[in-house]
Protein backbone atom coordinates (compact mmCIF):
# COMPACT_ATOMS: atom_id res chain seq x y z
CA UNK A 1 0.00 0.00 0.00
CA UNK A 2 2.73 2.23 0.87
CA UNK A 3 4.64 1.77 -2.23
CA UNK A 4 1.39 2.51 -4.35
CA UNK A 5 0.74 5.26 -2.03
CA UNK A 6 3.91 7.13 -3.18
CA UNK A 7 3.72 5.88 -6.83
CA UNK A 8 0.73 8.16 -6.47
CA UNK A 9 1.88 11.11 -4.90
CA UNK A 10 4.90 10.99 -7.11
CA UNK A 11 2.43 11.36 -10.27
CA UNK A 12 0.89 13.97 -8.79
CA UNK A 13 3.93 15.99 -8.24
CA UNK A 14 4.60 15.25 -11.85
CA UNK A 15 1.57 16.82 -12.99
CA UNK A 16 1.39 19.88 -10.94
CA UNK A 17 5.35 20.61 -11.98
CA UNK A 18 4.41 19.88 -15.86
CA UNK A 19 1.28 22.25 -15.48
CA UNK A 20 3.58 25.25 -13.85
CA UNK A 21 6.04 24.38 -16.50
CA UNK A 22 8.82 22.83 -14.27
CA UNK A 23 11.24 19.81 -14.24
CA UNK A 24 10.09 17.22 -11.74
CA UNK A 25 13.40 16.49 -10.66
CA UNK A 26 13.93 19.89 -8.80
CA UNK A 27 11.35 18.79 -6.64
CA UNK A 28 11.86 17.29 -2.90
CA UNK A 29 9.60 14.86 -1.72
CA UNK A 30 10.31 14.91 2.03
CA UNK A 31 8.35 11.56 3.60
CA UNK A 32 6.65 12.94 6.83
CA UNK A 33 6.67 9.75 9.40
CA UNK A 34 5.42 11.57 12.26
CA UNK A 35 2.79 8.92 12.60
CA UNK A 36 4.35 5.91 11.11
CA UNK A 37 5.78 3.27 12.85
CA UNK A 38 9.33 1.82 11.79
CA UNK A 39 8.74 -0.99 9.78
CA UNK A 40 6.45 1.77 7.80
CA UNK A 41 9.41 4.08 7.42
CA UNK A 42 11.67 1.03 6.67
CA UNK A 43 8.99 0.06 3.90
CA UNK A 44 8.71 3.52 2.61
CA UNK A 45 12.88 3.55 2.19
CA UNK A 46 13.18 0.27 0.23
CA UNK A 47 10.23 2.39 -2.07
CA UNK A 48 12.54 4.78 -3.14
CA UNK A 49 12.23 7.72 -0.21
CA UNK A 50 15.29 9.45 0.22
CA UNK A 51 14.38 12.37 2.43
CA UNK A 52 12.10 11.66 5.79
CA UNK A 53 10.76 14.59 8.08
CA UNK A 54 10.06 14.21 11.27
CA UNK A 55 8.30 16.72 13.93
CA UNK A 56 9.72 16.01 17.28
CA UNK A 57 13.45 15.32 17.81
CA UNK A 58 13.12 12.34 20.36
CA UNK A 59 11.00 10.10 17.45
CA UNK A 60 13.29 10.99 15.24
CA UNK A 61 16.29 9.92 17.76
CA UNK A 62 14.12 6.56 18.00
CA UNK A 63 14.06 6.12 13.93
CA UNK A 64 17.48 7.47 12.84
CA UNK A 65 18.54 4.74 15.44
CA UNK A 66 16.91 2.00 13.49
CA UNK A 67 17.51 3.89 9.94
CA UNK A 68 21.52 4.13 10.68
CA UNK A 69 22.41 1.34 8.41
CA UNK A 70 19.89 2.73 5.51
CA UNK A 71 22.95 4.65 3.15
CA UNK A 72 21.43 7.88 2.05
CA UNK A 73 18.92 9.26 3.85
CA UNK A 74 18.47 12.66 4.30
CA UNK A 75 16.85 14.01 7.76
CA UNK A 76 14.06 16.75 8.23
CA UNK A 77 13.41 18.35 11.32
CA UNK A 78 10.35 20.12 10.12
CA UNK A 79 8.30 20.48 13.48
CA UNK A 80 9.36 23.59 16.08
CA UNK A 81 12.16 23.09 17.90
CA UNK A 82 12.85 24.42 21.21
CA UNK A 83 16.65 25.56 22.11
CA UNK A 84 17.01 22.72 24.57
CA UNK A 85 17.01 20.26 21.67
CA UNK A 86 18.61 22.09 19.31
CA UNK A 87 21.95 20.08 20.00
CA UNK A 88 20.71 16.61 19.38
CA UNK A 89 19.10 18.37 16.44
CA UNK A 90 21.83 19.14 14.95
CA UNK A 91 23.68 15.49 15.54
CA UNK A 92 20.89 13.55 13.52
CA UNK A 93 18.80 16.25 10.83
CA UNK A 94 20.55 17.53 7.01
CA UNK A 95 18.02 20.37 7.23
CA UNK A 96 16.31 22.50 9.96
CA UNK A 97 12.81 23.94 8.19
CA UNK A 98 11.37 25.16 11.28
CA UNK A 99 13.95 28.44 12.76
CA UNK A 100 11.65 31.20 13.78
CA UNK A 101 13.69 33.08 16.41
CA UNK A 102 16.63 34.97 16.52
CA UNK A 103 17.56 33.31 19.85
CA UNK A 104 16.86 29.65 18.18
CA UNK A 105 19.37 30.67 15.25
CA UNK A 106 21.51 31.42 17.93
CA UNK A 107 21.55 28.26 19.65
CA UNK A 108 21.84 26.14 16.88
CA UNK A 109 24.74 28.74 16.06
CA UNK A 110 26.17 27.74 19.19
CA UNK A 111 25.58 24.02 19.11
CA UNK A 112 26.85 23.26 15.41
CA UNK A 113 29.99 25.49 16.48
CA UNK A 114 31.00 22.68 19.65
CA UNK A 115 30.58 19.78 16.87
CA UNK A 116 32.06 21.59 13.82
CA UNK A 117 28.92 21.09 11.63
CA UNK A 118 28.03 23.99 8.88
CA UNK A 119 24.09 23.17 9.76
CA UNK A 120 21.35 23.93 6.72
CA UNK A 121 18.71 25.79 8.05
CA UNK A 122 15.37 27.68 6.60
CA UNK A 123 13.51 30.13 8.20
CA UNK A 124 9.33 29.18 8.66
CA UNK A 125 7.32 32.21 7.89
CA UNK A 126 3.95 32.97 9.23
CA UNK A 127 2.75 34.58 6.35
CA UNK A 128 -0.83 34.22 7.21
CA UNK A 129 -0.62 35.86 10.32
CA UNK A 130 -2.19 33.17 12.63
CA UNK A 131 -1.99 33.47 15.93
CA UNK A 132 -1.70 29.62 16.92
CA UNK A 133 0.82 29.06 14.51
CA UNK A 134 4.47 29.32 14.85
CA UNK A 135 6.85 31.37 12.41
CA UNK A 136 8.59 34.78 12.18
CA UNK A 137 6.06 37.52 10.47
CA UNK A 138 7.28 38.20 6.47
CA UNK A 139 8.28 42.22 8.21
CA UNK A 140 10.95 40.49 10.63
CA UNK A 141 12.81 38.08 7.81
CA UNK A 142 14.83 40.94 6.91
CA UNK A 143 17.04 41.70 10.25
CA UNK A 144 16.59 37.96 11.09
CA UNK A 145 18.28 37.39 7.65
CA UNK A 146 21.53 40.19 8.45
CA UNK A 147 21.64 38.05 11.75
CA UNK A 148 21.96 34.99 10.60
CA UNK A 149 24.45 36.06 8.07
CA UNK A 150 27.42 36.49 10.95
CA UNK A 151 26.46 33.10 12.36
CA UNK A 152 29.83 30.85 10.44
CA UNK A 153 28.11 27.48 11.48
CA UNK A 154 24.48 28.36 9.80
CA UNK A 155 23.83 27.94 6.33
CA UNK A 156 20.75 29.59 5.66
CA UNK A 157 18.77 27.73 2.25
CA UNK A 158 15.57 29.16 1.97
CA UNK A 159 12.25 29.45 3.89
CA UNK A 160 9.20 27.27 4.95
CA UNK A 161 5.40 28.03 5.80
CA UNK A 162 1.95 26.05 6.66
CA UNK A 163 -0.93 27.12 5.09
CA UNK A 164 -3.89 27.68 7.21
CA UNK A 165 -5.81 24.16 7.44
CA UNK A 166 -8.95 24.04 4.95
CA UNK A 167 -10.32 21.41 3.22
CA UNK A 168 -9.57 23.42 -0.51
CA UNK A 169 -6.29 23.04 -1.54
CA UNK A 170 -6.76 26.03 -3.60
CA UNK A 171 -7.50 28.11 0.09
CA UNK A 172 -3.92 27.45 0.51
CA UNK A 173 -2.53 29.31 -2.58
CA UNK A 174 -2.60 32.94 -1.39
CA UNK A 175 -0.16 31.89 1.06
CA UNK A 176 2.33 29.50 -0.69
CA UNK A 177 2.25 32.38 -3.53
CA UNK A 178 3.05 35.33 -0.95
CA UNK A 179 6.13 33.40 0.44
CA UNK A 180 7.40 32.87 -3.42
CA UNK A 181 7.24 36.71 -3.44
CA UNK A 182 8.99 37.07 -0.25
CA UNK A 183 11.63 34.66 -1.36
CA UNK A 184 12.44 36.47 -4.67
CA UNK A 185 12.44 39.78 -2.83
CA UNK A 186 15.55 38.64 -0.69
CA UNK A 187 17.24 36.74 -3.51
CA UNK A 188 19.17 40.30 -4.23
CA UNK A 189 20.88 39.99 -0.78
CA UNK A 190 23.88 39.33 -0.74
CA UNK A 191 25.32 37.91 2.81
CA UNK A 192 27.68 35.57 3.93
CA UNK A 193 25.80 32.17 4.40
CA UNK A 194 22.74 32.70 2.60
CA UNK A 195 21.26 31.37 -0.42
CA UNK A 196 17.52 31.58 -0.75
CA UNK A 197 16.88 28.75 -3.36
CA UNK A 198 14.52 26.61 -1.27
CA UNK A 199 10.97 26.91 -0.47
CA UNK A 200 9.86 23.98 1.73
CA UNK A 201 5.85 24.79 1.34
CA UNK A 202 2.79 22.15 1.07
CA UNK A 203 1.71 18.85 2.79
CA UNK A 204 -0.93 16.07 1.87
CA UNK A 205 -3.90 18.44 1.45
CA UNK A 206 -2.43 21.07 -0.87
CA UNK A 207 0.96 19.70 -2.25
CA UNK A 208 0.10 19.97 -5.82
CA UNK A 209 -0.83 23.75 -5.14
CA UNK A 210 2.28 23.86 -3.48
CA UNK A 211 4.11 22.97 -6.42
CA UNK A 212 2.44 25.18 -8.71
CA UNK A 213 3.62 27.66 -6.48
CA UNK A 214 7.00 27.22 -6.79
CA UNK A 215 7.90 24.66 -3.93
CA UNK A 216 10.18 22.41 -4.01
CA UNK A 217 10.21 21.08 -0.60
CA UNK A 218 7.12 19.48 0.05
CA UNK A 219 6.37 17.20 2.94
CA UNK A 220 4.02 14.39 2.66
CA UNK A 221 2.73 11.88 5.00
CA UNK A 222 -0.96 10.81 5.53
CA UNK A 223 -1.26 10.53 1.87
CA UNK A 224 2.08 8.04 2.30
CA UNK A 225 0.87 6.18 5.09
CA UNK A 226 -3.11 6.17 4.38
CA UNK A 227 -4.32 2.82 4.43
Amino acid sequence: MIKENLNNVRERIQKAAERSGRNVSDIVLVCVTKEAGCEQVKEAVQAGVTDIGENRVQEAVRKYGLLREEAGIRWHLIGHLQTNKAKKAIQIFDLIHSVDSLRLAEKIQEEALKAGKMQSILLEVNVSGEEAKYGVGPGGIPDLIKAISGMKNLMLLGLMTIAPYSEKPEDSRPHFRRLRELRETLLSYNCDNIDMKHLSMGMSGDFEVAVEEGADIVRIGTAIFKQ
